[in-house]
Order: C-alpha cells, then structure tokens, then sequence
C-alpha cells in the first residue's frame, strides 16, 4: 500500500510531538510502568525480512512454538511491512495500546527512546538476557543514543550490498560487477538499453521511505556531505546532499537503467523483478533468503561491495558504501508481562536461536558467540561482514532520526514520482524538495 503525503505529514508530526510527551504502550500500567499481570501471553511485532509476510511467518512459527513449550507463554505475532512500521509504532506510542516486545530498525533507536515509551537496557535488564558482553559492540551503538542506556537489544546485523544475476550479465557479454557508479551506470545501459530490451538494470523502491534515506545518506557520505551538523541541526539542503539525492533519482530520470513502475514500490517488489529476470541487479540488505524463496538457487546471484565514486575504494570517506543495518528487539515499558518479555528477547538471542534465526535471514548475528558457526562464512556474508567492518557508517543517533526518514524519504518519492512521469528532476527541483523537508523538521 502507497503511504500519502497525508499520512507522511502526520507520521512527522507526531515523531515531533512524541519527542516531548511520551506514553507507553502494550496494555500495562498508565504510568509507563511494567507489570506482570497478564504472564501467559505476549504480543510480538516482528518486521519484514523475508520475502514476504507469509515466509516470515512459516519461518518464525515454529521458534515461538517452541518458547511457548519451554515457558508456557503464548506468543501473538503480527509481521508488518516495513512500510508500515514506524507509523505503526508512533501510533502505538501515541494511543497507549501496542505489543509487548517489537522489532525496530537500528536507526531509529535514538528516536524511539527519546519518547521514553521503550523499557532501557539496564545493566540488570542486560543481565536476564545473559549479559550486555554476549552482543557485538558496533551493533549496542545503534541501539540508542550515546551515553544512556541502549532502547533495545541487537537481533540482526546486516550491511548493504550489490547484488547482481549472473545469468544476465553473462548474456550481456559482461564479466564482473561494477566497483563504481560509472562503471554500474555503463553496464546497466548495456542490459537495459534504456528500456528497449524489456529488461531493466536496477531495482529500487522508490516508495519505501527507510529505503531511499538508506541509499542516499550513503551517496550523501560518498559525496563529502552529511545530513545532520555536529550540534545535530539539519542540514538537509547543502550541495553535496542536493547532488547525492540527484545522482539516486537519477539513475531513473537520465540514466534509465531503473523502470519507472519502480517508483511505486514499498514492499520488496524489486527482489522478485530480481528473481524473476526482470531486473540484472539491486541494492539490499542482506537478500539471499528472498531470492530463495522466490525461485533462486545458490550460485544463480552473485554479491559484491555497494559501488564507490571513480577513484574512491571502500573504506571511509567518500568510500563508505553501507550504512550500519540492523534490526534491533525492543519492549514497551508499559507492558503487562515484563518477565515474559524478558524471556523472549532472552530466546530470540540466545546463541541456539541466533544462528537458526540468521541463517533463516541471511544476516549476521550481532551475539558473537553465534557468529562461529560455519553457516555464516559463505560468500554473501563474507561481503556484508567485511562492509560493516571497514566501510560502513551508522546513520545520525539523534532524536529526530525517524522524522528525518519521513521527510528526506518522502522527498526522494516524490522526486522519484515525477522521474517516473516524464517531469524534469533538475537540481533546482531536488534543492527546493530537500528545503522543504528541512522546514517540516524546524515545524
């Protein structure tokens, strides 16, 4: 489902209201305090990792059945779009009535624990989960702002990558994978041909808001910009951000190596362009487990680095090519089973689940005990664990994070809206979109 600027608007206004009052959620206490008086259940809402809902069900099914055989608590679980996610949870935050425990994606950590509606990571909360020690310390960093107690606990950790279908680059005559944005550019006119071959050459989804702030903070970093000052102010509408925001649409507007039925897609479309030979290349996080369950088999994708500018290699700079992915596990404070919820962020991270739950995704555990296990040294992951390594960068841990996602992102789909239309996408016209999410911000 396409969110409307109305919708949008309002998410923004209400990240901005909840960074002053905050309520809890999950059905507790009224004071944001948790109780214990509803012990034999919890309500779960889980994000989008597979292909779609329905594999995300059949996979996580069988783990919460089993929590409930060892502890005797019903697990309620709700998969939701990632498009739909944090509208979810601010409207939960808002209304005082929302799950006990939640996925949340890692950038948005300070965000959500500035509401104060999420139960902190103390040292003793650390402790019924078997320590703060077991979790990989670059993912505990964007599980909230520096300084405070961490809002959530890490669940995935995952970087960007380019994947690429080996089948068509090879029917394209074309022997590697590009390292740079010319380069990528030069092979995606040579499969597209512009749109006349009736293949295309990247996928994007131009109206998932998380996503395009995920691939233009990157091309932001690439170009020497940032979104943010030191202070924390927005600095959204400088050259180098107008110029990475441009070079993104840009590979639909004046490259044409993007469909334009592109910039309505939210929710995964172009990982199934991908498999179904539609399209010869995406950038996604962690993507082998929907390639699979699209039809894919081992070997039929290739993986290499997110390109770099010509010159640049990965690394830091102007070579950062990821930002630092991640989905973390969350409670509200106000849940009515506190000591559940503690048990169940306990099993969903205990070693056993990490490896059975990652290996499901595709991702890297963030409990370094689980990233032994010989699962996780494929190639894919040999790629996405050495960019979180040496050339990735997390987004802002600031409070305003989420907001910045609505309003950046949702420039960026309705530049992509107008590339798709014909309408010139000029450097004007993305300076002019960019200062007017930056208002929306100061409002």
């Amino acid at each position: 489902m396409r969110r409307s600027t109305a919708t949008t608007t309002a998410a923004a206004v209400a990240v901005a209201a909840l960074l002053v009052t905050a309520t809890g959620c999950g059905g507790g206490t009224t004071d944001g305090a948790g109780s214990n008086s509803a012990p034999g259940e919890l309500t779960y809402w889980a994000s989008n990792q597979g292909a779609d809902i329905a594999a995300d069900q059949a996979a996580l099914g069988p783990e919460l059945k089993k929590f409930e055989e060892r502890t005797g608590i019903k697990v309620k679980l709700e998969v939701i779009p990632w498009s739909d996610l944090l509208n979810r949870i601010l409207a939960a935050t808002a209304s005082g009535q929302g799950p006990d425990v939640l996925n949340i994606g890692n950038t948005w950590s300070a965000s959500l624990q500035a509401t104060g509606a999420l139960l902190p990571w103390t040292a003793e909360n650390f402790e019924a989960v078997g320590g703060r020690d077991r979790f990989v310390a670059s993912a505990i960093g964007s599980a909230g702002a520096a300084g405070q107690d961490p809002a959530a606990v890490p669940l995935y950790s995952m970087a960007y990558a380019l994947y690429y279908n080996k089948k068509m680059f090879q029917e394209a005559g074309i022997e590697k994978p590009p390292a740079t944005w010319d380069e990528l550019v030069e092979t995606g006119r040579r499969i597209s041909g512009g749109g006349t071959s009736g293949k295309w050459a990247l996928g994007a989804e131009g109206a998932n808001l998380a996503n395009n702030i995920h691939q233009v903070f990157v091309l932001s970093r690439q170009h020497g910009g940032s979104f943010f000052d030191a202070a924390g102010k927005p600095t959204f509408d400088t050259p180098a951000n107008v110029a990475a925001v441009k070079s993104y649409v840009d590979l639909m507007a004046e490259a044409r190596i993007v469909a334009p039925g592109n910039a309505e897609y939210d929710k995964n479309q172009s990982l199934q362009d991908f498999a179904g030979g539609r399209t010869a290349m995406v950038l996604w996080q962690s993507a082998a487990s929907s390639f699979k369950a699209h039809g894919m088999k081992e070997g039929d994708w290739g993986t290499a680095p997110v390109p770099v500018p010509a010159g640049a290699v990965p690394g830091t700079g102007t070579g950062v090519n990821s930002m630092v992915a991640g989905i973390n596990m969350a409670v509200f404070k106000n849940t009515d089973n506190l000591d559940g919820a503690l048990k169940f962020v306990g099993f969903m991270t205990s070693d056993e689940e990490q490896k059975i739950l990652n290996r499901t995704y595709g991702s890297i555990p963030p409990v370094k005990a689980a990233q032994s296990d010989p699962a996780f040294a494929d190639q894919d992951l040999t790629v996405l664990r050495d960019t979180l390594a040496t050339s990735a960068a997390p987004l802002p841990q600031v409070p305003e994070e989420s907001q910045f996602e609505t309003t950046v992102g949702t420039a960026v789909k309705e530049l992509f809206a107008d590339a798709a239309a014909g309408r010139p996408v000029t450097t004007e016209s993305v300076r002019a979109r960019l200062a007017k999410a930056q208002q929306q911000m100061a409002n």
